[in-house]
């Protein structure tokens, strides 16, 4: 029952997760492959639409511009976008294995549409200002089975990543474009389980990354073009995952994921410098998320799952380049294994909480369907 189960429940929190996720996240690195049996290898990928839009606003000083109302719509910002991801397990002995995992973990790509005749309405003020982040992450774990039941693991983390922006307001452009940087950081974890009632408890602790960034700035018509350098940490995060057996073929799952948001902030020089101080992306509040599903086991080779997943609202003030506050979704999936493969799939709605930016233009309703798969292969 655990080894059927737990599969689909962890591909379903991948696709809820991908869905969307507070800050930049996209995507948690799971230890699930640790628990294996043998060696394994799987892949996987999700693809994710959505829909966001905000209505009017205020320009507030500090913004190069003179103090005003703003109304009209926004347009919808969130551009579609695909990630993937790959892991290998093998052991060394009994007692030692280890597993190699790559993943996007952040991510952004946000691009508001220019006033045109086919957006008539839209805030003259957002015209054309976009985002983009890409990263990726590779993890390397060695575990060592203490007893039949207790398992420590732990190892480090490379993880490139590379932002670019553009505000372009009517009295200003601005852009940032930041070179490709690699930082190192690491993982740890320990997870306890009892096979007989396929419970397993386990807790991941993910440390957060420095990186240091060349970036091009050009700030017209105040400082121009500028090579600076943009340092800023990725968070840390916690992740305590569970799941237990409830009935016959019957699992429950779940997830508390915490991360440090309210220290991170990308302040390149000269965007500080232009707007008094201000971050290009910040984040007052840290965020927790939480996931609660079933999931049942049908025939030998078939079972599936559903699962719910919340992230509260904190009421903050957030960038234009990604206003999304909260969220709550609800995820399905379902797997098929036989003794040479699994394969699984999901698809995940979520409501977008609404939020507030800097201009304070209200967002609200926004909403992304995910759908993702998972191939693994036992080797």
């Amino acid at each position: 029952m655990s080894r059927h189960l737990l599969l689909v429940s962890t591909a379903l929190t991948f696709v809820s997760t991908s869905a969307f996720a507070a800050g930049l996240e996209r995507s948690i690195t799971s230890v699930a492959p640790l628990f294996e049996e043998g060696r394994y290898l799987e892949f996987s990928a999700a693809f994710v639409t959505s829909d966001l839009s905000g209505q009017d606003g205020q320009i507030p000083p500090g913004f190069g511009l003179p103090t005003s109302a703003l109304t009209g719509d926004t347009g919808d910002l969130l551009d579609n976008y695909a990630q993937f991801g790959a892991a290998y397990k093998a052991d060394i002995n009994e007692v030692l294995s280890y597993a190699i995992l790559l993943n996007e973990p952040y991510g952004a790509s946000t691009a508001y549409p220019t006033a045109s005749a086919a957006f008539p309405d839209v805030t003259g003020v957002y015209n054309g200002s976009a985002a983009d982040v890409e990263s990726y992450a590779l993890t390397a774990l060695l575990a060592y089975d203490i007893n039949e039941r207790v398992k420590v693991y732990g190892g480090p983390t490379i993880q490139s990543i590379s932002p670019s922006a553009s505000i372009l307001f009517p009295t200003i452009d601005y852009s940032v474009e930041a070179d490709s940087d690699i930082g190192v950081g690491y993982t740890f974890g320990a997870a306890y389980s009892i096979p007989e009632i396929a419970l397993r408890v386990g807790l991941t602790y993910r440390s957060e990354i420095e990186h240091d960034l060349d970036t091009d700035e050009t700030s017209t018509p105040y400082l121009g073009p500028n090579r600076s350098q943009t340092v800023f940490e990725t968070p840390d995060s916690l992740t305590l995952d569970f799941q237990s057996g409830i009935a016959e073929n019957t699992l429950l799952f779940g997830q508390v994921h915490w991360v440090d948001w309210s220290e991170f902030a990308i302040s390149p020089p000269n965007y500080s410098m232009i707007f008094s101080g201000r971050p290009l992306v910040a984040y007052d509040s840290d965020y927790i998320t939480y996931t609660l599903g079933v999931g049942r086991r049908f025939t030998d080779e078939w079972s599936g799952a559903v699962s719910v997943n919340w992230e509260p609202q904190e009421d903050i003030e957030l960038t234009s380049l990604g206003p999304v506050d909260g969220r709550v979704g609800v995820s399905l999936g379902a797997t098929y294994e036989n003794d040479k493969m699994k394969i699984s799939g999901g698809i995940s709605y979520t409501q977008l909480g609404s939020a507030r930016n800097v201009l304070n233009t209200d967002f609200d309703d926004g909403e992304a369907i995910g759908v993702g798969f998972r191939i693994g292969f036992k080797l």
